[in-house]
């Protein structure tokens, strides 16, 4: 004879039901062994790798449903460029992968240093964004280290960005990767208008496709609200869709001339943004919607002085070493009301 399911059974259900999948996926990966992992991980190092290369990119960005009344979804904006993927450093645990645009008339080309993804093994922290103008290091659960890894993407002049942890699967025959829920402060796109959120709550995938590969968003963007329990609110959904197709059809050359003119110069950028980072607890620095933070144009625009030979590469590391000290420094942030951002990806 069948029983009638208790209320405490029905209920047990239904709660399991609406756990959502992003919650399951990110509990721990059991030891699978030594010859298993060695293998996952060598997999994971080549689909990263793999990443590296010369493309056509297409930006396609989409406000779909609205989740507060009265609020009218933008209109979806597609836009895209030649962007040339270099590995800049491997350590075998940590590969760097920088982004650089190539943008002009043929025979006019000149490079825009772009975005920078780091990747790291099992990390034990990672350098998170927590509001307007701030990052700090957020310790990753030790039990959820196992065969996962950390991407931390930075802005163009090196600054942090996002950083979020998922792992590497295969599954429907597609090799992907999918964050862990991450906060971001804004996109240009978005800072530029002044909009009513100021970040985003987002989960971001990497997948290999025939021709390359993707790099998909689902943004939730949020507004502070000092009657939510978390203090902010949900304002729209946004889908982000980054395509990058392999193609060598541009001046693929100018990518690699700019970054063997100032790759030194960055290489100490990048340490001093570390440097503060470990010294302080993360980092705290001013932005502003057109450029980022406050000294993105003038480090951007001493890369280009370097490699035309308008001033030499130690003047150009000690300026820039000082320009971040400075701007890093306690008090220098003004106490942020209003969001900033600085790129579409």
């Amino acid at each position: 004879m069948l029983k009638t399911p208790s209320r405490l059974a029905i209920a047990a259900c239904f709660a399991l039901a609406c756990v959502t999948s992003p919650a399951l996926a990110d509990g721990p990966i059991a030891d699978r062994g030594e010859a298993v992992e060695q293998a996952h991980f060598q997999k994971d190092r080549e689909t990263i790798l793999a990443m590296a290369g010369d493309y056509k990119v297409r930006f396609d960005m989409q406000e779909s449903t609205p989740w507060m009344e009265g609020y009218e979804p933008l209109d979806r904006k597609l836009s895209g460029g030649y962007e040339s993927v270099r590995v800049i450093e491997d350590t075998g645990t940590k590969i760097v992968l920088q982004h650089l645009l190539v943008v002009g008339p043929e025979g006019e080309e000149f490079v825009i240093k772009h975005w920078r993804q780091d990747w790291e093994y099992e990390p034990e922290k990672i350098l998170a964004y927590t509001g307007p103008n701030t990052w700090e290091w957020k310790e990753m659960p030790e039990r959820l280290r196992n065969g996962r890894w950390s991407q931390t993407v930075y802005q163009v002049d090196d600054s942090p960005r996002y950083a979020g942890w998922g792992e590497w699967q295969d599954s429907q025959g597609i090799r992907r990767w999918r964050s862990n829920w991450t906060t971001r402060p804004l996109a240009r796109r978005d800072a530029v208008r002044n909009p009513i959120y100021d970040r985003y709550e987002g989960i971001n995938r990497h997948q290999l496709t025939p021709t390359g590969w993707i790099h998909w968003q689902d943004n939730t963007k949020m507004m502070p609200d000092a009657g939510a329990e978390d203090g902010l609110k949900p304002v729209v959904q946004e889908y982000v869709l980054n395509t990058y197709n392999a193609f060598d059809g541009y001046n693929t050359g100018a990518a690699d001339a700019y970054w063997a003119a100032t790759k030194t110069y960055w290489d100490a950028v990048r340490n001093k943004w570390d440097e503060v980072a470990e010294a302080n607890g993360g980092i705290t620095i001013e932005e502003e919607a057109e450029t980022g933070t406050v000294i993105s144009g003038r480090l951007l625009t001493i890369g280009t002085e370097l490699q035309e030979g308008k001033i030499a590469e130690d003047a150009a590391i000690a300026e820039a070493r000082a320009l971040i000290e400075q701007a890093t420094a306690p008090g220098a942030a003004r106490s942020a009301t209003e969001p900033a951002g600085q790129s579409d990806y």
